[in-house]
């Protein structure tokens, strides 16, 4: 199986199709990328800007470049001695506009009897034999007329089922037959009837576990490997897939055993399921690692009082992370997930497993091993202990068998906060842990769902004492990684999947890289920061000091960022926090404030002159802390994946500011002046960032031995803890870390590195050292990172 040296991830849209993409090719091999890693390319909803949204299967989205753009690109990338990755999304498809999306349109005009309607995860009982589509504004068919063969509503359009309209009855008693139903959006909360996205009504999720429904589905997948246009898939969400590890096996089965990524989450020191068809993961592990390893631990203190001072008699501050997140993942699972919650609790119902809601199991369940006998189980115990243990669940899912041990840890954790449900809780045990159980395997399908939602979106705009620890995949409760236990993990990772991806930045990441970097400054100043927030919460108070801290560090860590871009984000960010405002219930006096906060970065001089303080402080160490973290990435084990446009400086907040276009005309000039000896200063063009890169991923492609083992080396001196570095095979590393506290100690001093080699050359600076010690003063005197390799071999 041919795996990458390296990616170069492209978002295809409409404004930047697989045309352009092709003309990007050459820079990008100039670069140093090996592959180019392309975003979802399947017909997707009109003016998607990531593709998710799939509506036709058996085409490349013609906005995107169509048939003819991919072979461009690809034959473009072949010439070039480039591979292809590209973004699949087997989990759901996009049903915002029900006349585009071709199954979904099949499936509401025919409803039970369409082809499609085993590609659907729908309940037909619950609905009473219909789809429920939460689309009304309140309960009331106002606004619905026929028109032609279509059902109006607005701008909503919706088919009708043949003869249904044939005898001009109104539009009330057309829609009462067909074969959904349109209901009030809230209801979507409790009522729906098809499994989605997270909670996402306009993404469908698909069973594509049907042998059918994977074969149509990846028709288009399948054309790309028999005629060569692809090397390797990164496949989106296999936690919602109902056997990620069949699917994996099938999928390799149609690739030929190629390269295949897994968008998955671990928790902790999670592993992946071995048996698994895989590569490995598209990287989020390896970002909180190489995140913490520059985070200063002596900070944390200081942090964390300042976090505690932030609390309000309405909004007190969790005792701990796990404690908030316990809070939020209830939120969801009685929120805007309590339909899945309530669809899990059907499913036991149904099966027998249980008492049955008022009745007795069947005899011959008990004999098979069902749930014990006893009294009858409410149906509101039963959804309330799945909602807990759906809280209390460790990891994203398990995959029974595997991981049946994580059920159990759910469960004494779900009866030690609810020691009322722990009856209900023993009762249904045995169900969910039953590999062949609907609703355990329902159960897995949801627990990742409800983790995303409570922690990624949720706890992670709440828990704000130092915001670069808040990305996903990290857990935002541990703070700091010393340098050894970062060897460890890489040393891990080199064992465990040494071709997965690693990757610093995502069109999902909360953070830019850069951002986190100039962010993860803040706990080498602590006592610095918090004096700067408490002036800043009185010129501008919000009346939120959780948000209030969340918005100073991300204006900090993106300025200069555009007042436009950090309005969107403030809003999005208070909305997803969900505590003086949210989504459904906006708070329009709160959200006003908020926004005046954003405008006195740009308009009051008072707050201009404390950002620009604390900025004169975190801005060159930021820099140094962002070259180090890349050179990091690109050099470690697995396989690094460079985000579009990360070659410079990545200050990006979360999508959709991550998903910005990219300006590859300058950045293909800066390359040049660098490789015709420019010698690049760190400061706000990127430069610098664009030469580590660029030495970094050339290395890697043109000089694969190099990046074998792992080695970790240890530097001696007074400076010694400011240094990670490590020996990849003759290929040795050297950063940065803790740069605040560098300069307070006076610099590198007498601190120094030893290598195995005579005589050894820096392929950034190009100078050359006695490999038998080097001192970090001259070897760092330039740039805070060096790559270093023998003389003999440069």
């Amino acid at each position: 199986m041919p795996s990458p040296t390296s990616t170069y991830r492209l978002q295809i849209t409409s404004a930047f199709t697989l045309a352009e993409a092709a003309e990007a090719a050459k820079y990008l091999r100039d670069l140093g990328a090996d592959w180019l890693y392309f975003s979802p390319l399947l017909k997707a909803e009109k003016g998607s800007d990531h593709g998710y949204d799939v509506i036709d299967h058996a085409q490349v989205d013609p906005d995107r470049g169509g048939a003819a753009g991919l072979e461009k690109a690809v034959a473009e990338a072949r010439s070039l001695g480039l591979g292809v990755l590209i973004d699949i999304v087997p989990n759901h498809v996009g049903v915002a506009t029900p006349g585009d999306s071709l199954w979904w349109w099949d499936l509401l005009t025919h409803g039970q009897a369409s082809r499609y309607a085993a590609a659907f995860d729908i309940d037909w009982e619950f609905g009473g034999g219909k789809v429920r589509l939460p689309v009304l504004g309140d309960d009331s068919l106002d606004g619905l007329e026929v028109v032609g063969d279509e059902l109006h509503y607005y701008e909503n359009r919706y088919p009708l089922a043949p003869g249904t309209a044939d005898d001009g009855a109104d539009a009330a008693t057309v829609h009462a037959r067909q074969n959904y139903e349109l209901i009030n959006w809230r209801r979507a909360d409790y009522d729906l009837n098809y499994r989605r996205f997270f909670a996402v009504n306009t993404l469908a999720g698909i069973r594509v576990e049907d042998e059918a429904v994977f074969a149509e589905s990846h028709a288009e997948i399948a054309r790309w490997f028999t005629e060569g246009l692809a090397d390797g898939l990164r496949v989106d969400h296999p936690d919602g897939l109902r056997d990620p590890g069949a699917y994996l096996e099938r999928l390799g089965e149609l690739t030929g055993h190629g390269y295949v990524l897994v968008e998955k989450i671990l928790e902790g020191r999670e592993q992946l399921p071995p048996e698994w068809a895989t590569a490995g993961t598209t990287g989020y592990d390896a970002l909180a690692d190489f995140d913490r390893v520059l985070v200063d631990p002596a900070g944390q203190a200081a942090l964390d009082a300042l976090d505690q001072s932030l609390a309000t008699p309405s909004r007190p501050v969790p005792s701990s992370f796990e404690a908030l997140i316990h809070e939020t993942k209830r939120e969801v699972a009685d929120g805007i997930l309590h339909s899945e919650v309530l669809r899990i609790a059907r499913d036991l119902e149904a099966s027998g497993a249980v008492n049955g809601f008022g009745v007795g199991p069947a005899p011959e369940a008990d004999a098979a091993g069902g749930s014990p006998a006893g009294s009858p189980l409410e149906p509101a115990s039963v959804a309330d202990a799945i909602g807990e243990l759906l809280t209390c669940f460790p990891v994203y899912r398990s995959y029974l068998p595997l991981g049946l041990d994580q059920l159990q840890k759910a469960a004494a954790l779900a009866a030690s906060h609810r020691p009322d449900l722990a009856a209900t809780i023993d009762a249904i045990l045995p169900a969910l842990g039953d590999a062949s159980n609907e609703a355990a395997i329902r159960f897995q399908q949801t627990s990742g769902m409800v983790m995303a939602k409570g922690v990624e979106d949720t706890a992670f705009y709440r828990y704000n004492r130092l915001t670069s620890l808040n990305e996903v995949g990290a857990d935002p409760g541990e703070f700091a990684i010393d340098v050894a236990e970062f060897h460890k993990r890489q040393v891990t990772r080199m064992r465990s999947y040494p071709n997965a991806m690693t990757t610093l930045s995502t069109h999902d990441t909360k953070r830019g890289e850069d951002t986190r970097a100039r962010i993860s400054v803040i706990s080498e100043l602590p006592t610095e920061w918090a004096s700067t927030v408490a002036k800043l919460r009185e010129l501008v108070p919000l009346g939120d000091g959780q948000l209030e801290n969340l918005l100073w560090q991300a204006i900090i860590g993106s300025w200069p960022a555009s007042r436009e871009r950090l309005h969107a984000y403030a809003e999005k960010a208070a909305r997803e926090a969900g505590d003086s405002t949210d989504w459904l219930d906006v708070n329009d006096e709160f959200e006003a404030r908020m926004h005046e906060l954003v405008d006195s970065a740009f308009d009051n001089p008072a707050v201009g002159s404390l950002l620009d303080a604390f900025l004169s402080q975190v801005l060159a160490p930021g820099w140094s802390n962002s070259l180090s973290l890349k050179l990091l990435q690109l050099t470690a084990p697995g396989s690094p994946d460079v985000y579009q446009g990360s070659e410079l400086w990545e200050t990006s907040l979360v999508d959709p500011d991550n998903r910005r276009p990219v300006d590859y005309g300058m950045r293909r000039e800066l390359l040049a002046r660098i490789d015709a000896g420019e010698v690049p200063a760190i400061d706000g063009s990127g430069a610098a960032k664009l030469l580590v890169t660029s030495r970094a991923l050339r290395l890697r492609r043109d000089r694969p031995g190099l990046f074998v083992g792992y080695r970790p080396l240890v530097a001696a001196g007074s400076a010694a803890l400011h240094v990670v570095a490590f020996d990849r095979d003759d290929a040795i590393t050297v950063a940065t870390r803790l740069p605040v506290g560098l300069a307070a100690a006076g610099g590198w001093g007498d601190t120094s590195i030893g290598t195995d080699h005579p005589r050894v050359i820096d392929v950034i600076t190009g100078r050359s050292y006695d490999g038998a010690r080097i001192l970090l003063a001259d070897l760092l005197s330039t740039y805070p990172v060096a790559l270093l390799v023998p003389a003999e071999e440069a």
